[in-house]
């Protein structure tokens, strides 16, 4: 790994304001930003994100690398809850499994966009139609998850077969944060085809304003992140292995299968931190509704207080790495 990546990106704003909220937190500062704006601003890096993609995917197309890269996506979304189910059934129980699983198969949009601001600090070239496999990887990961506790724990839960599908799909496809992803990605699409004007007029609020918006965010999400930790006590060593390990093990098979997909280095980084990210979000919601036997303290400790700061400070310089390794640059 190359260490001048790692302290590039360590000396970047966003990731020194996470250090800030989690500094503030080990100090027992008083430090607390009010609960309403979290959200607005998660609210608002969703919209943006979304709206800059549909920016881009306009531009591009749906060309030979856009449906490939977003099926290839949506595969591993499946494959990795798999890959993760099979691997915490060594120790845990059908229950913690598939709701771990899940979120390790989802992603994290912020792990996202901090990625894009990394690339963008390198000046590296990526495209806008990644947040289109962004937005349609996190629903299957859930569904998968609770297909294998129906499938896997028909004995402790005689009931399975009877979960309620249509909510299930509903909250999975549908929650807030996929509706406005995709939403965000349609209006940025239909106004740079047919209101370039639009585009224009968006650009101060969707351009300039992002990179402040995602350092206060950041801030947030140290203070939060350092506030889980404890709970990793209560996780054990083979769930602080895991979450550290299954990042890595799932970044490799994300840059060869970009490698495979023929993606240049920033798309590939991507990808990558796609396969490696988990949800701390949109899928601990859905499993607290529909698997109230797993630990939440289990599959929030370790999203959230490992593998996304984890992911955060050094993964992304790390995947980066690997896709110099593995995909080096033509340039």
């Amino acid at each position: 790994m190359e260490l001048n990546l790692v302290l590039q990106n360590v000396l970047t704003p966003p990731v020194l304001f996470f250090f800030l909220g989690i500094i503030a937190v080990v100090l027992r500062s008083d430090l607390e930003i009010p609960a309403p704006l979290p959200k607005l601003f998660s609210l608002y890096l969703l919209l943006a994100i979304g709206f800059r993609g549909g920016i881009e995917l306009e531009k591009s197309g749906f060309s030979d690398p856009v449906l490939p890269t977003v099926g290839s996506a949506i595969l591993m979304s499946l494959l990795i809850p798999l890959i993760c189910f099979v691997i915490l059934r060594l120790r845990l129980d059908v229950f913690n499994s598939a709701a771990i699983a899940a979120a390790y198969g989802s992603i994290s949009a912020v792990t996202f966009i901090t990625a894009e601001s990394f690339l963008e600090s390198q000046n590296i070239q990526f495209d806008g139609f990644m947040v289109a496999a962004l937005a349609l990887m996190e629903s299957p990961a859930i569904i998968v998850g609770l297909l294998l506790v129906r499938v896997a724990a028909t004995k402790e839960r005689p009931d399975s077969r009877q979960m309620k599908w249509g909510t299930i799909l509903h909250e999975s496809m549908l929650n807030g944060s996929v509706y406005l992803l995709l939403g965000s990605l349609l209006i940025g699409f239909l106004t740079a085809a047919h209101n370039p004007g639009g585009v224009v007029k968006m650009q101060p609020f969707t351009g300039k304003l992002f990179y402040g918006a995602e350092c206060f965010f950041l801030l947030d999400m140290g203070i939060v992140a350092a506030q889980r930790l404890p709970g990793l006590k209560k996780a054990g060593s083979f769930l602080i292995f895991f979450a550290v390990l299954i990042p890595l093990f799932n970044a490799v098979l994300g840059v060869f299968i970009a490698k495979a997909l023929t993606l240049g280095p920033g798309n590939a980084l991507l990808f990558a931190v796609l396969c490696a990210s988990a949800s701390y979000l949109a899928v601990p919601t859905a499993m607290r509704m529909s698997v109230p036997e797993a630990k939440a303290s289990y599959y929030i400790s370790t999203t959230l207080g490992l593998t996304f700061p984890f992911n955060i400070i050094i993964g992304i310089p790390i995947y980066m790495s690997l896709v110099n390794t593995i995909i080096p640059s033509t340039s």
